[in-house]
């Protein structure tokens, strides 16, 4: 059973940037997109963007322009560089991999973004 772990996320100021990674314990085939979601207290689970096979990358219009997702195919690690985080960017944070079969998603790590 392949396993995902996040890196910890932390508590970053208004405006301040933060990089999550996401590795896999082992090599995955046949995957279709490998991204990223969060989920605020009381609400539900948003994505907030991927990265597909080719590279393409695509994102929530919340993020546009201050995230960025990218991979390591090396080292099975998905990123998630997040600049100039706002406050209502406060949440637990979740990767996910999609294959075929399903999805796989991480433990979450939260990030908190301070006013």
């Amino acid at each position: 059973q392949v396993q995902l772990v996040e890196s910890e996320g932390g508590l970053v100021q208004t405006g301040g940037s933060l990089r999550l990674s996401c590795t896999a314990s082992r090599t995955i085939a046949g995957i279709k997109a490998m991204g990223w979601y969060r989920q605020a207290p009381g609400t539900e689970r948003e994505w907030v963007g991927h990265i597909i096979s080719n590279g393409s990358t695509r994102y929530a219009d919340s993020v546009k322009g201050r995230f960025t997702v990218s991979r390591d195919n090396a080292k099975n690690t998905v990123y998630l560089q997040m600049n100039s985080l706002k406050p209502e960017d406060t949440a637990v944070y979740y990767c996910s991999v999609k294959v075929p079969w399903g999805d796989i998603w991480g433990q979450g790590t939260q990030v908190t973004v301070s006013s």
